[in-house]
């Protein structure tokens, strides 16, 4: 008697038809996939950023991220064999620091600041008004 072995995923979606699934937010399979290849530390294929993951993902949906990503200039691409591996193209402190100017632009930049400020514990604070005073001596350097 021949049986039929259905994949996992299948058997998971057909046993929970009709019942609401979790979505992601926006932006948290990019981070998700950007942290793997932080991570990594090295250029990956989308197979192996999908493993890297260790997520219940499509591979299609990790290489599609990737592309849009690649897009976006946020990775790098380039060719290894017949595949493409990918790369972040910049370091997490890049990628944090023009995530946080983005936000700041969109809204009042003196109210957000200002509450931002106050999330700061001390040693935040210190850090960040030497940063500051640093900042102003290059400015003021011809």
């Amino acid at each position: 008697m021949l049986t039929c072995r259905r994949p996992t995923r299948y058997v998971f979606l057909m046993q929970n038809r009709g019942k609401p699934q979790p979505r992601r937010a926006p932006g948290d399979l990019e981070s998700a996939i950007l942290g793997a290849l932080w991570a990594a530390g090295e250029a990956l294929t989308p197979a192996q950023t999908l493993a890297a993951l260790g997520d219940d993902l499509a591979y299609t949906t990790v290489m599609t991220t990737l592309s849009r990503l690649h897009e976006k200039g946020v990775v790098t691409r380039r060719r290894s064999g017949r595949a493409f591996v990918y790369a972040p193209a910049t370091d997490v402190a890049d990628n944090t620091a023009a995530q946080m100017r983005k936000l700041l632009d969109r809204a009042d930049h003196a109210a957000v600041l200002t509450r931002f400020v106050g999330t700061l514990d001390e040693t935040d604070e210190t850090l960040l008004g030497s940063l500051l005073s640093a900042a102003k001596r290059r400015a003021r350097r011809p």
